[in-house]
């Protein structure tokens, strides 16, 4: 499980990057109301800042390339938690919902006591859960927009094309968001952890304190 975990960080990394690539050719989303646009995907300064202007050919490269790599390493990662009986401590459970606003108000100082915690908290499930599903969406939509003609059902399925691809774009937004709040979680959460997500294991100090340090410990106290 860490090891499509860390692979799909830069394969993931890549094919938000060559989509830009791509959105580039055909930026046609914002968000409008009343005939009001108040942001436009992407500004022009955007493109430029980050080098994106005239490498569509450059973009749909590596983005079609790399899709095959995100979709095998999907597949192994789905695979192992199905065999392996990993799915019980991923998939949300009728109290995960409840508790996710727990986990939720407690990361924000807001609740002291911490929500129940085993391998995966209730937020943990639904966003693990979720960011699979949202890899599937994000095959199936981009098979739709790859192949509309070979993959007509695919591409009926999500809607038509120009749907399929508005899909498509908000499934990659989301991939963003998730990825801004995780680097944010493990911040939080310290080095100890991150590091066990490296590595495997964590180093705890079980050894007992010395008498006399103990003894200072309970007169700071």
């Amino acid at each position: 499980m860490r090891w499509t975990h860390w692979v799909n960080f830069p394969i993931l990394t890549i094919m938000i990057w060559s989509g830009m690539l791509i959105y580039w050719a055909d930026d046609e989303y914002s968000i409008t109301l009343f005939g009001h646009t108040f942001f436009k995907f992407f500004p022009e300064w955007f493109y430029k800042k980050f080098g994106l202007v005239h490498r569509l050919s450059e973009g749909m490269a590596f983005h079609f390339l790399f899709m095959w790599f995100f979709f095998l390493n999907g597949i192994l990662y789905v695979a192992y938690t199905l065999f392996s009986g990993e799915w019980r401590e991923l998939v949300p459970q009728k109290k995960s919902f409840k508790e996710a606003w727990l986990v939720l108000l407690h990361d924000l100082h807001i609740r002291k006591m911490a929500p129940p915690q085993n391998k995966y908290n209730a937020a943990q499930r639904i966003a693990y859960t979720a960011i699979i599903v949202m890899g599937i969406g994000s095959v199936i939509t981009g098979l739709a927009i790859y192949k509309p003609v070979q993959f007509y059902y695919l591409t009926w399925i999500c809607g038509g094309y120009h749907f399929a691809r508005i899909l498509h774009f908000a499934l990659t937004i989301g991939y963003v968001l998730f990825f801004v709040i995780h680097i944010v979680q493990v911040i939080l959460a310290g080095w100890k952890n991150f590091s066990s997500v490296i590595n495997g294991f964590e180093v705890i100090d079980t050894k007992p304190k010395p008498v006399i340090e103990k003894a200072h410990d309970e007169e700071k106290d």
